[in-house]
């Protein structure tokens, strides 16, 4: 995955300068000033959460990496905007679901690939248990294919992402009963699914 903002040395700072690592509100306040290495730290912080998302929307890799660069384009336009009424991830995370589903808009879909984030195997797994983690992750990867896109934005962003019922409803521009709504539902759905996969 390479971008305009991708750090050509090691992507860890040194134990010294982690310690001391500035905000995302603060990184933000350097980009809207034109700070380049601001604008690196906040893509090396957030690129795979963000590229994780955009590739669970769109369902195609290559689109998915285009998309977080226009992504983070745009975090780099508007900085100036921020106006810290949410976080900078769920900030993020809403302009990356508005450029996929503008994308998803000009296009047809065209055959869905299989979800780039596989589970991997812990390698002190024995085979068995390693094939066994394997095959309930593609039980919950089928599962949730299975769902609406309504549902399953849902299920993504509270699970994978750890956002809020608040923050979902501000990346969805959705009232938060009808976060929690889509929640319960999404829930139940998801474990049918599952059972009935497992059976």
């Amino acid at each position: 995955m390479t971008s305009a903002w991708a750090h050509t040395g090691p992507v860890t700072d040194s134990p010294a300068r982690a310690v001391a690592a500035p905000t995302d509100n603060k990184l933000i306040q350097k980009i809207a000033r034109g700070d380049r290495l601001a604008m690196r730290s906040l893509f090396a912080r957030y690129r795979l959460p963000v590229y994780r998302w955009l590739v669970r929307l769109v369902r195609d890799a290559s689109l998915a990496e285009d998309l977080l660069n226009e992504t983070f384009l745009e975090v780099w336009r508007q900085a100036e905007r921020f106006e810290a009424r949410s976080s900078v991830a769920t900030w993020l995370l809403a302009i990356a679901r508005h450029r996929a589903i503008s994308a998803l808009r000009r296009r047809r879909p065209e055959t869905e690939e299989e979800a780039t984030a596989a589970a991997c195997a812990d390698p002190a797994d024995d085979p068995e248990i390693a094939l066994d983690k394997k095959r309930r992750a593609e039980h919950v990867r089928h599962a949730l294919d299975m769902l609406s896109r309504g549902h399953r934005e849902v299920i993504d962003l509270v699970y994978y992402h750890d956002r809020s019922v608040k923050e979902v409803a501000r990346i969805l521009a959705i009232p938060e009963a009808t976060v929690k709504t889509r929640m319960f539902y999404a829930r139940n759905k998801l474990a049918t699914l599952i059972d009935r996969a497992a059976a």
